[in-house]
């Protein structure tokens, strides 16, 4: 089987759509491209299966490599057979290819290689035909020498080893201890102190957690195993039944087992379990990034941006509808305060903050003010909601922090802002998040947007490059506009890089784009095709220049509207597109000769021009009055917005400095396995309080109505219980 069928194979594809895609990759075709323009081609294939694709090719010939060094290999050492070489090209991973090879890798200095150096082979390999007794043979030191070879032989054996780490996968359980002396002051390991859970059962939050536990020195983790039963399940394998060197080997068979063996597979079935877990953690964070940056921008808001502190007071900025700076401050309402203080509402500082923010609202007229969710948030929440009794007309939300201050201490920002200290660059950020989150939030690393679970534990090389992937994807979906979007955001653009994207801010500058094909000049051809489509011009020369339209295919739109009878000049109105959505796409496709998809697409963005994909999801909460933690009582309804998903559950903003939690278990009325498929960040959602712990300031929430009938449920396992019960897992584990 070639390659490309085995691509096609495990993702599900036919041949051609793999050889097709492999083609532009090879040409430089990128793969928001791809699944924009040349769907006719790749069978509408989407971004996440063309990067399959991708890295299945880059495995499959990392593994093809491996398999010819390998046979050259055996080859120069003579140990080449017909049947290992089939074994070989069979192999479909490399962990199955490298256990195929394990016997005749060079290995270092062990008791076996060193008993052979000693000249034992030749007994044993007689002990091994199991015609004679062992002690007939030679004395006890010999056999002791002879027994490391064959306990190596045993151990080396691809199809033993299969077996053993088949029965641990399927009976065995992972366990923890706490260690002697560890310290843990916080308690936040406490739930692995004395933990077992089935090997089968295992969720990939619990994998992380036992790792950063171990590696902290906290924990003691193991896999257990049958050792007695395994040994049996060899001898069988092994042993013939009237064998005169039963007794020797069996001793054998238990010291490989036990010595080599067992170590070494648990090390292999940690190794990928931690691996799934990764993979699954980097999956869950993209997904999360992913519903962020798609978040729907609040457009044409003029808005006060409220950085809420202490000692170094509460930063605020005014920007504009469009996000520009017109003004910032530092106000000190709780100068002297510490965060379990009482606001004194009369102090010089709490009167002056209220006077300068009025000033301000008097001013420019903001419709919004956004307040960051860090430090003094709730305190800064009650000044803006008393001080707003007045403004009827104004909303408040609390907004996220999250990585505002990596930002505004990064080159990026003294490049955008380099009049302003830190802090109020912060104020600016947590804003503009708001206004449009997509083209801020490209400026900070998503490690630091508090969306991800272990992100520091998973291989950060894997990590980027998913995260990368991700902002492309939203970025290209969304499309820029080449007159305003910031370099950060460009860079995201298909096709394009950093010496292109200087000479587009160069060249605008100078004299902002007015039609497309200005940029034809600028940019390679290669480079050009792979990103224009991506590029808008608002009220530009060309109307199609706001569209997703690629200018190839302007001819085919032209020649499009003049078989409907329309013209652009009616673009935006009504009558234009009641006349399109009565046009027959497959008709057109046939006697316009082009293909289905394209027609289609050209039909939509003609429909709706400029259409932003975000405006279609949750608007955030806007507020009026407040809520603190003590005000929530068990079975109070609340709105709130998902802010992180974990894989024990979702994080709700409910309007207060502490999100609530809904368990995995609450977040509806069948099993759940994993809460991507139920929620994303982002999203609007109705939940019940189902308690609340002030004195840590937690909150539990449910999404499950407590007034609705509660369905039947079957159980799900040998034991009558639902599987809903194992995902029981502490809030720690975040």
């Amino acid at each position: 089987m070639t390659i490309i069928e085995n691509i096609a194979q495990s993702l599900s594809l036919k041949t051609s759509q793999i050889q097709i895609v492999l083609d532009m990759f090879e040409e430089g075709a990128t793969i928001p491209f791809i699944a924009r323009y040349r769907k006719e081609q790749t069978g509408n294939l989407d971004e996440d299966q063309l990067r399959s694709i991708e890295q299945t090719w880059k495995y499959q010939n990392a593994l093809q490599d491996r398999k010819a060094s390998i046979l050259q290999i055996l080859e120069e050492k003579k140990l080449l057979t017909h049947e290992l070489k089939q074994a070989i090209d069979e192999s479909q991973t490399l962990a199955n290819l490298e256990e195929v090879y394990r016997p005749y890798k060079e290995k270092r200095k062990t008791k076996a290689t060193e008993a052979i150096a000693k000249g034992f082979g030749p007994l044993a390999d007689q002990i091994w035909e199991q015609k004679y007794d062992p002690a007939q043979l030679a004395d006890a030191p010999s056999l002791e020498q002879a027994g490391y070879i064959l306990a190596e032989k045993i151990s080396d054996r691809a199809d033993l080893r299969k077996m053993v780490r088949e029965y641990i996968e399927k009976n065995e359980s992972i366990t923890s201890m706490k260690k002697k002396d560890a310290q843990d002051p916080q308690g936040i390991y406490q739930n692995y102190y004395e933990f077992s859970n089935t090997l089968t059962r295992l969720p990939s939050h619990r994998v992380l957690a036992l790792d950063r536990a171990e590696k902290e020195k906290i924990l003691t983790v193991s896999i257990t195993s049958d050792v007695d039963t395994l040994q049996a399940l060899l001898q069988k394998k092994l042993l013939k039944p009237s064998s005169p060197s039963r007794a020797y080997l069996e001793a054998v068979i238990r010291d490989a087992l036990v010595r080599l063996m067992l170590p070494s597979i648990k090390r292999e079935i940690r190794s990928e379990l931690r691996e799934k877990a990764h993979e699954h953690a980097i999956k869950g964070f993209a997904a999360n990034l992913s519903h962020l940056l798609m978040a729907r921008p609040l457009k044409g808001q003029v808005l006060l941006s409220w950085d809420p502190g202490y000692v170094n007071g509460c930063k605020l900025a005014m920007l504009s509808a469009n996000g520009a700076v017109l003004d910032t401050t530092v106000v000190f309402p709780f100068r002297f305060m510490g965060k379990n203080d009482e606001v004194n509402q009369e102090s010089r500082d709490y009167l002056e903050a209220v006077k300068v923010t009025k000033q301000w609202i008097r001013q420019y007229h903001p419709t919004i003010v956004v307040i960051g969710n860090g430090t003094a948030s709730r305190e800064s929440e009650d000044l803006i909601a008393n001080l707003l009794e007045d403004y009827p007309d104004i909303s408040y939300l609390i907004g996220s922090e999250a990585g505002a201050s990596v930002y505004s201490a990064s080159e990026l920002a003294k490049e955008e802002f380099p009049d302003l200290p830190v802090e109020k660059r912060s104020a600016i950020s947590i804003g503009r998040r708001v206004q449009d989150p997509l083209s801020e939030l490209v400026k900070i690393d998503p490690q630091s947007l508090g969306i991800g679970e272990y992100q520091h534990d998973v291989p950060q090389k894997q990590l980027r490059e998913t995260l990368d992937f991700a902002t492309d994807k939203a970025v290209n979906q969304v499309g820029v506009n080449i007159n305003t979007a910031s370099p950060s955001l460009l860079r995201h653009v298909s096709g394009l890089k950093k010496p292109q994207i200087n000479k587009i801010v160069k060249a605008r500058d100078t004299h902002p784009f007015t039609n497309r094909l200005q940029l034809e000049k600028l940019l390679s051809a290669q480079t050009y095709q792979q990103s224009i489509g991506f590029l808008r011009i608002l009220n530009g020369e060309n109307p199609l220049d706001n569209t997703g339209i690629h200018p190839e295919s302007y001819e085919l739109t032209n020649r499009l509207l003049q078989e409907a009878h329309l013209s652009l000049s009616d673009l935006h109105t009504q009558s234009f597109k009641d006349a399109l959505a009565k046009l027959d796409a497959k008709a057109l496709a046939k006697t316009l000769e082009s293909d289905l998809y394209t027609i289609t697409d050209i039909i939509q963005e003609l429909h709706s021009p400029g259409l932003d994909p975000r405006d279609k999801m949750d608007a955030p909460i806007l507020k009026k009055g407040i809520l603190k933690i003590e005000d929530l009582t068990e079975g109070m309804e609340l709105q709130g917005t998902i802010r992180n998903v974990t894989s024990f559950g979702a994080f709700v903003d409910i309007g207060l400095h502490e999100d609530g939690l809904v368990h995995i278990s609450r977040l509806c009325n069948h099993f759940v396995s994993d809460p991507n498929e139920v929620v994303h960040t982002g999203q609007i959602v109705t939940v019940y309080v189902v308690d609340t712990d002030v004195a840590r300031k937690r909150i539990s929430l449910t999404m499950i109505d407590p007034s609705a009938p509660v369905p039947e449920r079957k159980p799900h396992n040998r034991k009558g219980k639902h599987p809903q019960k194992n995902n029981r897992i502490n809030r720690r584990d975040r």
